[in-house]
C-alpha cells in the first residue's frame, strides 16, 4: 500500500511516519460489502462495487510521501549543504528543522510547494528534528545528527569585548590556523560602526585580517565586531567554531606627534594642543621608525632587553616606567630615567624608541614619562617624522594607517 514515509534520495524507507488505515487492513471487499447492504437494489450495488474497486488504489496512491535529506536516522551527517525535505503526490503546508542547541533552520518552498530548501547549512555536531506538514495530511518527522569537524580554527581579536581604545585602533583579527579561502573567512566577518562609515578588511598574511575605515574613527563611536565563523572552511577540513558579536568603543581623539628633527613631541586632543615635551629618539646607528603608529600595549614598568631585539647585551634594564608599545618589533615611547635630563629635547641617544624623562620606580607624577603615560589609552595615534628611519611596515604592530586607503582595500579577499 501507499505508506507515508521519509527517506533519502533512493527512496530507502528508513522510518515509518504513519500506521496502517482501516481500508488497507480489511481491503476493499469489505467496503463493497457494507455499501451493499445500505443499497435498495442488487444493480445499484454491483456498480458500488465497481466503482470501489477502481478508486481506492487510486486513492492510495496519491498519499504524499516525504523525503528528507539528510536521511532520517543519520548519524554522522555532511554540514556543508542545506537541508532539502520533498514531497511528492503532494504540496508541503510548512517545514519545521529545530536543533537541540535551541537553533532553527529557516528555509523557502519552490513555486510548486514540493521541494523545501534551508537557508543556511546545519550546524556541525548537533542533533536536528524535522516536522514536515503535507497539504490535509498529519505533520511527520524525522532526525539526524551532523557529524563534528575534525579539525577548527578560532581568530584572537584586538581590541577586547567592551574596551574604549583611541582613534587609531583598528579591529584585528589573528587565526590559529593558516586560512586558504580568504574570501570564505572575510566574508563570514562583519564590522560595523555607529555613527556609519565604511570599514574594510585587509589581509596581511594568511593569519591575520585587519579592519579600518579610510580615516581615524571619529571619537565616541561604538564599534560592532560580528563572527560568524562556525563550520567555515578556511583551509581544507579545518573549520571555524566562534558564532558571536562583540562590541568595543573609541574615546576621546589624542594624537601626538613626534618631530626628532626639533627632538619634541606635541600632544593635541580633540584638535587641540594640551602639551607639549622634549624627547630623545633613537640615534644615528640605531634611528627611529617614521610613520604613523598605534599604541598596543601599555606597562607602568617593564623589562628591556636588547638580546630581544638583536642587539645583543648593548642594555638590560629591568624597570623601565610608563612603556607604551608602538611595533611588534620593539619600539616604545617609554619613560627615562638613567640619562641626563639635560639629554631630552637636545640629543637623539636611544636604540630607536623615543624616550621622556621619568623617574626610577614610575611613582613621580611630575616628570613627563608619567604625565604622558597618564594622559594615554590603547589604540592612540603616535606619528614619528624627520627620524632619518624610513616609514615603518604597516604589518609590524597595528600601523595598517601608513597604507592609503586604496592600498588598504587592494589587500581585501572580497
Amino acid at each position: 500500500m501507499g505508506v507515508s514515509h521519509i527517506s533519502n534520495r533512493s527512496q530507502r524507507q528508513s522510518h515509518r511516519w504513519s500506521r496502517r488505515g482501516l481500508l488497507g487492513a480489511l481491503g476493499v471487499a469489505p467496503a463493497a460489502a457494507v455499501l451493499t447492504a445500505c443499497s435498495g437494489s442488487a444493480g445499484a450495488s454491483e456498480g458500488t462495487a465497481e466503482e470501489s474497486a477502481t478508486s481506492t488504489p487510486s486513492a492510495a496512491a496519491k498519499k504524499p510521501v516525504v523525503s528528507v535529506t539528510p536521511a532520517d536516522g543519520t548519524r554522522k551527517a555532511g554540514f556543508s549543504s542545506p537541508v532539502e525535505v520533498t514531497v511528492t503526490d503532494g504540496t508541503l503546508a510548512s517545514v519545521k528543522v529545530t536543533g537541540n542547541d535551541g537553533s532553527t533552520l529557516a528555509g523557502s518552498l519552490d513555486a510548486a510547494r514540493t521541494r523545501w530548501t534551508s537557508v543556511r547549512n546545519p550546524y556541525s555536531g548537533t542533533r536536528y528534528t524535522v516536522t514536515a506538514v503535507p497539504e490535509g495530511a498529519p505533520a511527520q518527522t524525522a532526525s539526524f545528527t551532523t557529524r563534528s569537524p575534525g579539525e577548527t580554527f578560532v581568530g584572537y581579536f584586538t581590541p577586547e569585548a567592551g574596551s574604549t581604545s583611541g582613534v587609531g585602533m583598528p579591529v584585528s583579527i589573528n587565526f590559529t590556523h593558516a586560512v586558504k579561502d580568504r574570501a570564505a573567512v572575510q566574508k563570514a566577518i562583519t564590522v560595523t560602526a555607529e555613527p556609519a562609515v565604511e570599514v574594510v578588511g585587509h589581509w596581511f598574511d594568511d593569519t591575520r585580517l585587519d579592519f579600518r575605515p579610510e580615516t581615524y574613527w571619529a571619537a565616541g563611536t561604538k564599534i560592532t565586531l560580528s563572527l560568524r565563523l562556525k563550520d567555515v572552511e578556511g583551509t581544507d577540513g579545518v573549520y571555524g567554531v566562534q558564532q558571536k558579536d562583540v562590541t568595543f568603543h573609541i574615546g576621546r581623539e589624542q594624537i601626538s606627534t613626534v618631530d626628532l628633527a626639533g627632538k619634541e613631541m606635541t600632544v593635541r586632543r580633540a584638535g587641540r594642543t594640551v602639551a607639549t615635551y622634549p624627547v630623545s629618539g633613537g640615534n644615528a646607528q640605531h634611528t627611529t621608525w617614521s610613520g604613523i603608529m598605534v599604541i598596543s600595549e601599555r606597562f607602568r614598568q617593564t623589562r628591556m632587553e636588547s638580546s630581544t631585539v638583536g642587539l645583543g647585551d648593548e642594555y638590560d634594564i629591568s624597570d623601565v616606567p610608563h612603556a607604551q608599545r608602538l611595533t611588534t618589533s620593539g619600539t616604545f615611547v617609554h619613560g627615562n630615567y638613567w640619562a641626563a635630563t639635560s639629554v631630552f629635547g637636545h640629543q637623539n641617544t636611544s636604540h630607536g624608541c623615543v624616550g621622556l624623562h621619568d623617574a626610577k620606580g614610575a611613582s613621580d607624577s611630575s616628570v613627563d614619562g608619567y604625565r604622558f603615560y597618564a594622559s594615554s589609552m590603547l589604540g592612540d595615534v603616535v606619528v614619528v617624522k624627520n627620524s632619518g628611519e624610513r616609514t615603518v611596515d604597516p604589518a609590524n604592530g597595528l600601523n595598517g594607517w601608513n597604507l592609503s586607503w586604496a592600498d588598504w582595500k587592494a589587500g581585501s579577499a572580497v
